[in-house]
């Protein structure tokens, strides 16, 4: 636990440093309200301050308003106002403020560990709270097996970046993945080791990609690539490079290393597209490279109609299987 003093009394700031030296609690120590605040800016700020009400500069209570009024996701930091007030709406004025606490001078050394020590468990609290509250977001975010973006997530991406590509006048692409023969796979090496296949995809597909590219699991064996920036013959030749990383690697199961194969569905969008036609016409895509003997990427025409790839997906080609076991 690291404490934030800010206390412009020379006698106080010594009494209080000597007693948290004793304490083994680490401090820094600011003589002035903008020094605190500088430091309350910074990366990896201590998360429990002990405030003097009256600060040259930024008072206390300013100090707390300031922190109060900072975006939800900054670490919540725990304030002890340090004040010779005694007046009870004063006290009210300053927990208005977002104070936590508050210790009125002189105090007892005993009580200021004992607030101390109360303000670390809440921060302690807070932050596992924090951490719950995050993995909660993420569990509601992310595919449980392959770790990459659910369908909800990786379509509400794809609709925020569709919205900046119309008001940028930006190309975008978009690629939809499937794996070839998928249902061979489970067959053959039985669910487990299609999971694990999925998942050696996952991790492709994911190396493959730039930083503000996006990757989803779309469903079941397919996934859905979104490609900012990238116009038609672009998208084509990222697509294209990934599947061909994938047909070149070896994915390690509980039977041993399988390679497979991905077809893949290229469409950019056009500059009024919606979501909803921009998806039927990788879809689209996707089937024709299905159709076209798989292992590769494909891209429909904007005039497509991709109810066609939804009716008549029917029965797949009955050549064999696009995997095979590693020696």
């Amino acid at each position: 636990m690291i404490v934030l003093l800010a206390e412009d009394s020379a006698v106080y700031r010594q009494l209080i440093t000597e007693h948290l030296s004793e304490w083994g609690i680490r401090f820094i120590c600011a003589r002035n309200g903008l020094e605190a605040w500088k430091v309350l800016e910074t990366t990896n700020a201590p998360q429990l301050a002990l405030l003097d009400w009256v600060l040259p500069g930024i008072d206390g209570t300013e100090l707390c308003r300031r922190l109060r009024a900072r975006p939800e996701n900054e670490p919540y930091v725990y304030c002890i106002l340090l004040t010779a007030k005694t007046k009870k709406q004063e006290m009210l004025e300053a927990m208005d403020a977002g104070a936590d606490d508050f210790l009125t001078k002189p105090f007892d050394p005993l009580e200021l560990k004992a607030r101390l020590l109360v303000g670390a468990r809440i921060v302690g609290l807070q932050q596992k709270l924090a951490s719950a509250n995050h993995a909660l977001k993420v569990a509601a975010s992310h595919d449980f097996l392959t770790g990459l973006w659910n369908r909800s997530a990786i379509v509400t991406f794809l609709q925020r970046e569709l919205s900046r590509a119309r008001r940028d006048a930006r190309p975008l692409g978009v690629i939809l993945v499937d794996v070839d023969h998928f249902k061979a796979v489970n067959d053959t090496l039985g669910h487990e080791g299609g999971d694990y296949v999925l998942q050696g995809i996952a991790k492709q597909l994911s190396a493959s990609l730039r930083d503000y590219d996006g990757v989803g699991r779309y469903g079941g064996e397919e996934f859905l690539i979104v490609m900012p920036g990238c116009d038609l013959l672009k998208t084509i030749q990222r697509a294209n490079s990934i599947r061909e990383s994938i047909s070149s690697s070896q994915f390690l199961t509980t039977l041993g290393s399988v390679t497979a194969t991905v077809s893949m569905g290229v469409a950019a969008a056009g500059p009024a597209e919606s979501i909803e036609s921009l998806l039927r016409r990788a879809d689209a895509g996707l089937y024709q490279a299905k159709r076209g003997g798989r292992d590769r990427a494909e891209h429909a025409p904007p005039e497509a109609d991709a109810r066609n790839s939804t009716t008549t997906r029917g029965p797949q080609s009955s050549r064999s299987c696009d995997f095979t076991f590693g020696r």
